[in-house]
C-alpha cells in the first residue's frame, strides 16, 4: 500500500494517509491568543484537514492532546465536548507537555478513518 503525504516539507506533512488512516497534527496559527481562541483555530484546522482526508469528526480514531497547563483543562473539555458530535468520542490521551513555541497553550494530534484516495 501507498503512503500519501499531504503538502509534505523537509520537516513534516500537512497529513500522512496509509491503510485508510490519516494523521496528523494542529497547532493555533494566532499563539498570542487565550486558551478558548487557540482551541477554536486548533478546531477549525482540524475540520479543514479532515476535509482534505475525505472524512470529517465522526470519523475521529484517537487524539492525543498536549496541554501546557492543567489549569486549562476544564475549558478544554467543555469544548471538546460541545464540537464532537454526540457519540463520536474517540479514544484520547490528554499529556501535560512544553511546546516548541512558549505561546502555543496546546497541540492535538489526531488519527481518523479516510477515504483511501485524496
Amino acid at each position: 500500500m501507498d503512503i500519501t503525504r499531504i503538502n509534505p516539507s523537509p520537516r513534516w506533512s500537512d497529513a500522512t494517509i496509509f491503510n485508510g488512516m490519516a494523521h496528523f497534527v494542529e497547532v493555533a496559527d494566532d499563539v498570542m491568543g487565550d486558551i478558548e481562541s487557540q482551541i477554536a483555530q486548533v478546531f477549525a484546522q482540524a475540520e479543514a484537514s479532515l476535509l482534505t482526508v475525505n472524512s470529517d469528526k465522526s470519523r475521529l480514531l484517537s487524539v492525543t492532546i498536549y496541554l501546557t497547563d492543567f489549569a486549562n483543562l476544564a475549558v478544554f473539555n467543555q469544548a471538546w465536548e460541545q464540537w464532537l458530535p454526540d457519540g463520536c468520542a474517540p479514544s484520547r490521551a490528554c499529556v501535560k507537555a512544553e511546546l516548541a513555541d512558549e505561546n502555543l497553550l496546546l497541540e492535538i494530534a489526531f488519527v481518523a478513518a479516510a477515504a483511501e484516495t485524496c
